[in-house]
């Protein structure tokens, strides 16, 4: 019975994984990600949350669980990136971020001794970088995708830059973000562990607004000034 349990629990966290527009396609390889980041519990708890933000009322009511016992794991799973926690009017929010960018870069953007990172590394290299099914659907299937294309501004001329709009600039989401950080780079840390490391900066990883907040909340990332925002976005 605790085999069966074991096992539903993460196939019922990967179909609410797949409830996101992004989605994840169900793999061994994710099934392993998923059990580094998260207990049986956590997952069985986790996949039953809200797609939308919600409070710690929300999740109790849906956990039947007391607010005191809701409150501290929603907040466990906040201070490991696993959800995003917000204020709004005073209040907590929470809400689970996809898993790319979203949990899977959060969980690399720093420097960690609670999860073994070396072994994860090497996971996420197999679901993205061999197996095909996840990177087809963050960029070529589908309808919401994953990338989106800012303007290079210092190689273009006085003149062409006055037919740049505000929100096709990098420098105007680092201008006008509500809130900054920067973190390890996911992308560079995994292959440090995997010996393929290259010389760019590793503390390049930007992050904006509500992800920033929470993240810079719970030491996954620094929270920065505009200023070196902008330095760091020349770094990139």
């Amino acid at each position: 019975m605790a085999h069966h349990t074991l096992k539903s629990s993460y196939k019922e966290l990967t179909e609410r994984l797949n409830r996101f527009p992004q989605g994840a396609p169900p793999s061994e390889t994710l099934s392993q990600i998923l059990k580094i980041l998260f207990s049986e519990q956590e997952a069985e708890l986790v996949a039953k949350l809200p797609i939308k933000p919600f409070t710690v009322e929300k999740a109790s009511r849906v956990w039947n669980k007391s607010l005191l016992e809701t409150q501290k794991l929603l907040d466990e799973l906040a201070s490991r990136a696993l959800l995003v926690d917000v204020e709004r009017d005073g209040h907590s929010v929470y809400v689970m971020p996809p898993p790319m960018a979203g949990f899977f870069e959060f969980s690399m953007m720093r420097l960690r001794d609670d999860i073994d990172q070396k072994r994860l590394a090497e996971l996420f290299y197999q679901y993205m970088n061999v197996e095909e099914d996840f990177i087809k659907s963050l960029f070529i299937d589908g309808e919401t995708h994953l990338g989106r294309t800012f303007v290079h501004e210092p190689v273009l001329s006085s003149e062409n830059a006055l037919h740049v709009l505000d929100y096709e600039r990098a420098s105007e989401v680092v201008k006008t973000a509500s809130h900054r950080a920067v973190g390890v780079c996911y992308c560079r840390h995994k292959m440090e562990h995997l010996d393929k490391s290259c010389d760019a900066p590793m503390d390049i990883c930007l992050t904006f607004n509500s992800s920033a907040e929470s993240l810079s909340k719970y030491g996954h990332a620094r929270a920065i000034d505009v200023a070196e925002g902008l330095d760091l976005l020349q770094q990139a």
